[in-house]
Formats: C-alpha cells, structure tokens, sequence
C-alpha cells in the first residue's frame, strides 16, 4: 500500500476510526517484525518475533494513540516495543526470585543467560529514564536506535534533525548509559 494510503488511515486513527489502526498495521507490519528481529538479536530473553510484535500492537490499540505521521508510529511502536521487552524481562528476573510462576525444568546455562539478558533489558530501561530526565531528545534516540531498531537516517527524519546531529546525539547517550549502567 503506498505510504500516502497510510497517511490518510493515520488521519482515520485521529478521528476515532478503530479500523483504521488495524489496516495501518498491516502496513508497517513487516518493518515492525523487522525491527523486533534486530532487538531480538541484540537479546530479548525467551520472546519470539512475532509474539513481540503482536504484544506490542495490543498495547498501542488498547492505549488508543493517534499517531501524526509515519515516524510517529514508528515512534509509538518503538516505546511500545520497549514497554514489553522490559515487563517480559522483570517477568523473568521474577522468575528468578521464585515468583509465582509454574517451574519449567531447564538447562542452567541457558536459563542463566536468558536470567543475563532480562537484567541487562531492565537495567537499561532505568539508565535510559534516568537520561530521559536528563535529556529527553537524547533518551529518545536511544529508544529508537536501540529499541525501536531504526537508522541514523530514520531517526534523523523522525526526528527533524540532520544525521550528524543523530550521531552527536546518540555518542552523548551512550556516554552517559555507560557511566550509569556501570556506576
């Protein structure tokens, strides 16, 4: 579907069109996967693409955002897709502690990483809020890059600043996470 029929679903979402948001995910639905694909691989504990996705879309529709434009959805799914990798991985790290969960016998070593990986997913949401106190714009390109999977370029447009900003933006964040993830 070219992008300007998503403009207008976009217009439809801001005018309380239900369906509209259904038929604009449909749209973006393999860039989304893409995305979830690059954050999977980064670590994303026991998540499979495809359930990523479709939790993050359930918040968005139940959360009922109208987003602007493209990038702004994008944007939404983006901190969507954050909101779930980090609730999956407090789901995990309650595991861990023996939460109420059913127990399911596995390999140490591979429960050890998945256990690795949610507390390296919550400990970068809490630097990332701390830096979203600090700067918001560049909380928001870590979001993004890193969340959300998206090119300098992309978060350039999203964002109405030129790449090289982007670039500045993004070295300044990971300054920053670095001294608080290590501190």
């Amino acid at each position: 579907m070219p992008e300007n029929d998503l403009d207008v679903l976009l217009g439809q979402i801001e005018a309380g069109d239900e369906q509209a948001l259904q038929h604009a995910y449909a749209i973006v639905y393999q860039d989304l996967k893409a995305c979830a694909r690059r954050q999977l691989r980064r670590g994303g504990g026991s998540m499979n693409t495809t359930a990523l996705v479709n939790e993050t879309y359930i918040r968005i529709y139940n959360a009922r955002l109208a987003p602007k434009d493209r990038s702004h959805l994008m944007g939404i799914f983006a901190n969507a897709m954050r909101q779930v990798l980090v609730d999956h991985a407090r789901t995990v790290g309650a595991q861990k502690r023996g939460g109420d969960v059913v127990k399911i016998s596995l390999d140490a070593t591979v429960s050890g990483h998945l256990i690795q990986q949610a507390t390296e997913i919550v400990a970068l949401s809490d630097a990332l809020a701390e830096l979203e106190n600090v700067d918001a714009e560049l909380a928001r390109v870590v979001e993004l890059r890193y969340f959300g999977g998206y090119s300098e370029r992309e978060i350039a447009e999203s964002l109405g600043v030129t790449e090289r900003t982007v670039q500045r933006y993004w070295k300044k964040a990971r300054a920053f996470l670095l001294v608080s993830l290590e501190g």
